[in-house]
Order: C-alpha cells, then sequence, then structure tokens
C-alpha cells in the first residue's frame, strides 16, 4: 500500500463523504504531504512514527504539533476502518504531551470602548461622502457583531443573510465540522446598528447572499476584516495589535468573570470540549490575582515598626 494514494481517496472521502469545507482539507493535505516526504510512502512502524514525532517537537510549536498530529491519526483511523491495514501504528504511540498553557489575548475594556466611540464619531461626521459612511456602518457592524458574539471570524465572514434573523435577534451559525449553533443579539444599540447596515446594504446582501459585503458588494474577506481593524486601532493609537479572534476571547473572558456559567459560554463559542473552553478560568483567575495586587486595601495598611520587629 502506498500512502500516497491513500491519502487522495482520503482527502475524497472528508470532502464528498464528510462534506469538510476546504479550508479544513487543504489544511489536512498540508500535514499528510509533509508527513510523507518525511517519512516515506511506505505503512510506517512504532519506531518511524516516533521519530517523526521528534521532528514535529522541534520544528513547530505546541499547537501546530497537536494539529499535524491529529491530521495523522485521522488518516490511519480511516484506513484501519476501511480495512486497508491490518493494525494502527498509533495504537502503539504514545502522542499526548503536556501542553504548555498560553493564556489568550483580550483587549481591555477601555480600549473596546475607546474602538467603538471612535467608529461611532467617524460615522457622524458630515465632511464625509454618503459612501464613506457607508463603509463605516458596515465596519461599525462588524465589530459589533465579533464582540456581542464572539464570532470567528470565518464565522462571521461566512454568514449568509439567510441565517440571521433581526427580527427575533437570532443568527444561526454554521461552525466547525458542519455543527450549527444559534446565537442571540442581547443589545437593543447592537440589534440597531445591523438592521441599519442591512437596510443600507439590502441590494448587495441579496445579490451575493453573505450577509456581510465588502465595498464592491462581494462577501467580506477574512483579510479585509483584519484590516479594517488594524487601521481603527490605529487611529485610537492602541498599544496592542487588535485581531478580530481577541474579540471572540474578549466576549468569553468578560462573560467568565461576570460569573456566566461556563457550560453556557462553551456553547455559544461552539467549543465540542469543555477543556477548550476551560482556557478562560486561568485568564480570569489572572485578573483577579491582578485585582487582589493592586486593589485590595491591605495593600494600604502600613504596620510599620511593629513588622519589622516580627521579622527581626
Amino acid at each position: 500500500m502506498l500512502l500516497k494514494e491513500e491519502i487522495n481517496k482520503y482527502l475524497n472521502y472528508c470532502k464528498f463523504q464528510k462534506e469538510l469545507k476546504d479550508k479544513t482539507i487543504k489544511a489536512y493535505k498540508a500535514d499528510l504531504e509533509q508527513f510523507i516526504t518525511v517519512i516515506g510512502e511506505n505503512n510506517p512502524d512504532k519506531e518511524v512514527l516516533n521519530a517523526y514525532l521528534v521532528y514535529l517537537h522541534r520544528m513547530y510549536k505546541q499547537k501546530t504539533v497537536k494539529r499535524k498530529i491529529a491530521s495523522v491519526k485521522a488518516l490511519f483511523h480511516y484506513l484501519e476502518e476501511e480495512e486497508l491495514i491490518e493494525i494502527n501504528p498509533f495504537h502503539k504511540v504514545k502522542t499526548k504531551f503536556r501542553e504548555e498553557v498560553i493564556l489568550p489575548k483580550i483587549i481591555p475594556r477601555d480600549i473596546i470602548e475607546q474602538l467603538l466611540n471612535h467608529l461611532y464619531k467617524e460615522r457622524s461626521i458630515k465632511e464625509y461622502s454618503e459612501w464613506r459612511k457607508k463603509i463605516i456602518l458596515r465596519d461599525i457592524a462588524v465589530v459589533e457583531t465579533l464582540f456581542s458574539t464572539g464570532l470567528r471570524i470565518s464565522e462571521l465572514c461566512h454568514l449568509q443573510n439567510k441565517y440571521v434573523d433581526l427580527k427575533n435577534g437570532v443568527l444561526c451559525i454554521q461552525g466547525k465540522g458542519g455543527k450549527e449553533r444559534y446565537l442571540q443579539i442581547g443589545n437593543n444599540d447592537v440589534l440597531s446598528i445591523l438592521n441599519a447596515y442591512k437596510k443600507s446594504f439590502e441590494d448587495e446582501i441579496k445579490k451575493q447572499g453573505y450577509f456581510f459585503v465588502n465595498r464592491y458588494g462581494n462577501a467580506l474577506s477574512e483579510q479585509s476584516a483584519r484590516s479594517m481593524i488594524h487601521k481603527y486601532a490605529g487611529e485610537i493609537q492602541a498599544d496592542i495589535n487588535i485581531t478580530p479572534h481577541m474579540f471572540r476571547h474578549s466576549f468569553a473572558t468578560y462573560l467568565m468573570e461576570e460569573d456566566v456559567n461556563i457550560r453556557y459560554i462553551q456553547k455559544m463559542l461552539g467549543h465540542a470540549s469543555i477543556t477548550t473552553t476551560q482556557i478562560y478560568t486561568y485568564v480570569t483567575t489572572e485578573k483577579e490575582k491582578e485585582i487582589l495586587q493592586t486593589r485590595h486595601p491591605r495593600n494600604k495598611i502600613n504596620i510599620g515598626e511593629n513588622f519589622d520587629n516580627l521579622v527581626y
């Protein structure tokens, strides 16, 4: 059995039977092609797989290693199910490793407030043309939606108009793996902006089918959304590099700080496992530490000489 031939069959299986997105299949293909480039085209044994794992850990960060291992394991699971191999070599290989906890980067509340205030002020500038005001309205709608829902930028850019119910304030999201989830827009001001945006871009939205469109009437791209946010962050002279995904992290973290049940946050984010959502508990713990270190009244109590006498 040549792995290269089976990989092509597996990718077709992912596309036509599992109906995975092209972006996911492209990532699988890159990972699997790298795998056979490194280990060769013959069915690997335990020793070869262990050598490949060592190679990955030397070359990449933990998150990337985890993804690449998952891609290869999925291939061999498919080969086993199709009875193309007698024994799955991964059954004899330990792939789990202790991962470093990397805390998600969030946008401070004051910077979010500055950003939104700046956007709304920009739209109210009388000297701007109606076309420019229209684009700014779109930009406000994008930022408000990201912060209000915790959407992935890919989910926002692929959000179809037929899945947007502004009357009831509900979005139907087509998430990872084709999983659907429903999100509620809970703020009336955000709903008003989305209604104003939809009315302003009604013709473009109907023609394209996607809810968020660019200045040419096509679907808004992820890169355009990133560039737009980067531009406005520069205009308010934010001291951090703001990305669309940071709105998702901020959404989850600030809900956690308000004692929202983690299961609800998991559902809203579309996480398959609660373990993924639990990363935000680390962030709130760090916030608690900061509060206690800087704002606790004990920090203002001066013991003076009594403390010195006790120490010595």
